[in-house]
């Protein structure tokens, strides 16, 4: 087993603290700044011990897009796959949503999109993401609208995807605002097209 790894309990919180260095640098400087050096200042330990864990960019980017992206699916899955009694289409648009809440979550995505950009590895894990994402929304969504064709609830869940991730953006304040208005028109889309319709406010 290699050192990067972590074979050993010890191990893996040192290479749990370095990823978590690795995840500030990003989320304060950008993946133009996300290098070895850098994370090595960050986590307060030496290039050497750094480069012991992960010898070279590429692989601690890899190993950082790795977690940063299972940490999401595992939310997506607990909602989608085996959900909590009671999780109809407005508790998982609600938990959705909820993310956007969460500014560093939310900056966190912008510079993963930014380095799939650039980055052809980066791209691929990225894809492979939002794969699953749309597979796990898609059987969630047959599950509640089940005359519905495969097809066309992987496309609904394509779309629902699409509009989640993008309103992320505006909804957090990065390039936009949001207010009452978007927001119900939004609910009232995204609900669409989980095959259900917007709560009336009191309703």
């Amino acid at each position: 087993m290699s050192a990067a790894a972590g074979p050993t309990s010890k191990g893996r919180q040192r290479r749990t603290a370095l990823l978590d260095a690795a995840e500030r640098v990003l989320t304060s400087s950008g993946g133009s700044e996300l290098t070895l050096r850098a994370v090595a200042e960050e986590a307060g330990v030496r290039l050497g011990h750094l480069q012991y864990y992960f010898p070279a960019r590429a692989a601690l980017l890899s190993a950082l897009l790795d977690r940063i992206l299972a940490s999401s699916l595992e939310r997506v899955t607990a909602l989608t796959v085996a959900p909590p009694p009671g999780t109809d289409r407005e508790a998982l648009l609600d938990a959705v949503l909820s993310d956007h809440d969460d500014p560093r979550l939310v900056l966190l995505f912008t510079e993963v999109w930014a380095l799939a950009a650039h980055d052809e590895e980066a791209a691929a894990a990225v894809r492979a993401f939002y794969d699953q994402y749309v597979t796990h929304v898609a059987a969630f969504v047959r599950d509640h609208v089940p005359d519905l064709s495969a097809a066309e609830a992987h496309h609904r869940a394509e779309v629902f995807v699409m509009l989640m991730e993008g309103s992320a953006l505006f909804r957090s304040g990065i390039t936009g605002r949001r207010t009452a208005g978007t927001d119900a028109r939004l609910r009232e889309a995204a609900l669409t097209l989980l095959g259900g319709a917007a709560r009336r406010p009191g309703g």
